[in-house]
């Protein structure tokens, strides 16, 4: 099978960089063109960007010209790592200009007719795209994956989503990863708890996981009716977000009944054995100081998610520990899943 050529916006940034780490040897898409700042545009890769990652840059993509970010240039399948407050305009255009962007910021993750995309979850979401183009006269279109720590979240609730979903409070754990580069300032975070993350980050919790587990209905989206309440926290991890919760639910059942629902918990992904899906999204764990960060984030090749200490609650019904890769299940790695689910669906073509 020939390649499908695609593109990054924002490819000098740390997600950006896992963008161009997860496609160097991907089966279906290959990197061709490298898009950033002006200030970065028409340097050689290797010379644009600090490398965070192990290792150095891929041979091929460390030669690249960096480009600038004008619509219409490069491929029709685009990833974007832009920053929040870029990536509103630049995407529109790029889609606007026929491209599909595939996007893992947070600009358009709210907008009604923009699927907020999680595969095993609700890829039916992905019908929205007919009602975007058609409102919004574009060519091309916008998906987006969610916040790092509410993909963690969402994916045990998912799996007890048939046990109807009332109330949750959630604590993250969120690593410094999570904040970029340069991120938070060393005498800020080593030996410290950060009691407090920018950029809306409680609200984002708070508010995604409705839209998420929500149902298509014509041409929207109706959110979930639950209530999540959120405490998001950065601490001295590198990668992987941590998070508690606990689980208030509309029907009584038993803990090895949850338990079942979570280790059975599969979807589309799974059944069509998409490249970056892990084979088992939910990992239960038995041990009671399991999931741990350093341990565990890596799961499936960082696109897993660790669940454990499932016990019942003295205030809600239930809590546990949930923990995911955030740069991987919550960020590149997710957008490039998207688009896999996308090109299985016949929306992304070579």
């Amino acid at each position: 099978m020939d390649k499908i050529e695609v593109g990054i916006l924002g490819a000098t940034g740390t997600v950006g960089q896992r963008f161009i780490q997860l496609l160097e040897n991907h089966p279906w898409f290959e990197a061709k063109w490298l898009a950033a700042s002006d200030r970065s545009a028409g340097k050689r890769y290797r010379e644009a960007t600090a490398w965070q990652l192990e290792g150095r840059p891929p041979a091929d993509a460390a030669e690249r010209i960096v480009e600038e970010c004008i619509p219409g240039k490069g491929p029709r399948l685009v990833f974007s790592s832009m920053s929040g407050s870029l990536a509103g305009e630049i995407e529109r255009d790029f889609a606007a200009a026929g491209h599909v962007v595939v996007s893992n910021s947070s600009h358009y993750r709210m907008a009604a007719d923009v699927p907020l995309l999680v595969p095993e979850i609700n890829p039916g979401h992905l019908g929205l795209l007919t009602a975007q183009r058609r409102e919004r006269g574009w060519e091309g279109a916008i998906v987006t994956n969610p916040n790092c720590a509410a993909v963690v979240l969402v994916m045990p609730l998912a799996a007890l989503k048939p046990f109807g979903l009332k109330r949750v409070m959630v604590t993250t754990f969120q690593a410094v990863s999570g904040a970029g580069y340069p991120g938070v300032p060393s005498l800020d975070i080593l030996g410290n708890v950060i009691p407090y993350i920018g950029g809306d980050e409680e609200r984002k919790v708070e508010s995604e996981p409705q839209k998420i587990l929500g149902d298509l209905e014509g041409d929207h989206i109706q959110p979930l009716p639950f209530t999540v309440s959120a405490n998001c926290n950065r601490v001295p991890t590198i990668d992987g977000h941590l998070v508690t919760a606990s689980v208030e639910l509309e029907q009584k059942a038993s803990r090895e009944e949850l338990l079942a629902a979570l280790a059975a918990f599969s979807g589309v992904p799974q059944e069509r054995g998409l490249p970056s899906a892990p084979k088992q999204p939910i990992h239960l764990m038995e041990a009671p100081d399991r999931p741990q960060t350093r341990k565990d984030a890596g799961i499936e090749r960082g696109m897993g998610t660790a669940v454990g200490r499932f016990r019942e609650c003295n205030v809600l019904h239930w809590k546990f520990a949930a923990l995911s890769h955030n740069v991987l299940r919550g960020a590149a790695g997710a957008a490039v899943l998207n688009a896999e689910l996308m090109k299985s669906e016949g929306l992304i073509e070579g």
